[in-house]
């Protein structure tokens, strides 16, 4: 096993002289698939390389590794470059083995060996599965050397990292508010969490990563720094998203990869909503536990029921603007880049 930090500069030495020639006039692609609860988002670069954070669950006559593929079609790439995995909770990893079998992956990057005693079975297949391609162990402060974006690995394994990224590190008022949940010793709260910069614009993913550790990115001074996309942290789910950590990185929109009964809390959703500076929140669900008060308005909502699934597009500028797409009833709305927030 290979960790990122050894690749990185040979892998990006690379890959940079093709690139360098000039910045790409395709915008960065991000896939929000409907894999009911669990995660699959499908990163395309403008350079043609891709990266999938998560596949979602197994079985279900591959219900997940075949939406996955169909949005691959959609975004014209047949391999995957880098198969990211979180944690190994069979709604992130159980779709992997599937997957694996029918596109090429060229290199899986996940935080090391499981922290359960009790296995997922999941993991026990995608440990069989990686061995399909190359396995790299992150680390917090990694770069994925995918070409024509930046993509920082924030949390691993527990850790986070300790330094702050660009533009980054001022002291959060926030913290003083902040009350700590329970210890969380599950995959949880090891997820890799990444941010993905593409020029200006910078998306935040981080899992299922729960509340502890996300204060650890946040406290006592903000190492994230703002972003204008932000996928909800754990779908949703009440023990993870605390205010230190989502109101201090302001997202200008918000995007939930829930279920209709999986994620979406009412108070993680109003904490999400109450953002300063959020101007949507996407849902890829109508939320059952939400009611009327914590989902968003339909034409927000990808699936209004559990029956379908449609996904959300995002498509990224470097001057930092981006489109987000309902693919249910084709709601696009365009966000400015130039410095607008």
């Amino acid at each position: 096993m290979q960790t990122l930090s050894r690749l990185v500069i040979i892998l990006l030495t690379t890959v940079s002289g093709a690139y360098a020639q000039g910045p790409s006039p395709r915008p960065l692609d991000v896939y929000i698939i409907d894999v009911e609860g669990g995660q699959a988002t499908l990163v395309v670069s403008p350079s043609g390389q891709s990266m999938l954070i998560d596949a979602g669950w197994p079985a279900l006559e591959g219900r997940d590794a075949g939406r996955i593929e169909a949005a691959m079609k959609q975004a014209h790439v047949s391999r995957i470059d880098y198969m990211l995995v979180t944690h190994y909770h069979t709604d992130h990893v159980g779709g992997v083995p599937a997957l694996a079998a029918q596109v090429p992956i060229g290199t899986f990057i996940d935080h090391g060996p499981t922290v359960e005693s009790s296995a997922d079975p999941g993991y026990t297949a995608y440990v069989e599965a990686r061995k399909r391609g190359k396995n790299l162990q992150a680390k917090p402060g990694d770069v994925v050397p995918i070409a024509g974006l930046e993509v920082t690995i924030v949390s691993s394994n527990g850790e986070t990292i300790r330094s702050p990224m660009p533009g980054a590190g001022l002291p959060n008022p926030l913290c003083a508010a902040h009350k700590p949940q329970p210890a969380d010793a599950s995959e949880n709260a090891r997820s890799v969490g990444v941010v993905i910069a593409y020029g200006a614009f910078r998306m935040l993913d981080l899992g299922d990563l729960t509340w502890n550790r996300e204060h650890d990115l946040a406290c006592p001074a903000n190492l994230i720094g703002t972003i204008d996309l932000y996928l909800t942290t754990h779908h949703g789910n009440e023990q993870s998203g605390p205010a230190a950590l989502v109101h201090a990185s302001k997202p200008r929109v918000a995007i939930m990869n829930n279920g209709a009964d999986k994620g979406g809390s009412p108070s993680a959703w109003h904490i999400v909503r109450d953002s300063p500076g959020l101007q949507d929140f996407w849902q890829l669900h109508t939320s059952r536990a939400g009611g009327r008060d914590a989902n968003a308005a339909d034409d927000f909502i990808a699936n209004l029921d559990d029956t379908t699934s449609h996904m959300i597009q995002v498509s990224a500028r470097q001057d930092g603007g981006f489109t987000v797409t309902n693919t249910r009833n084709g709601k696009t709305k365009t966000y400015p880049g130039g410095g607008a927030r």
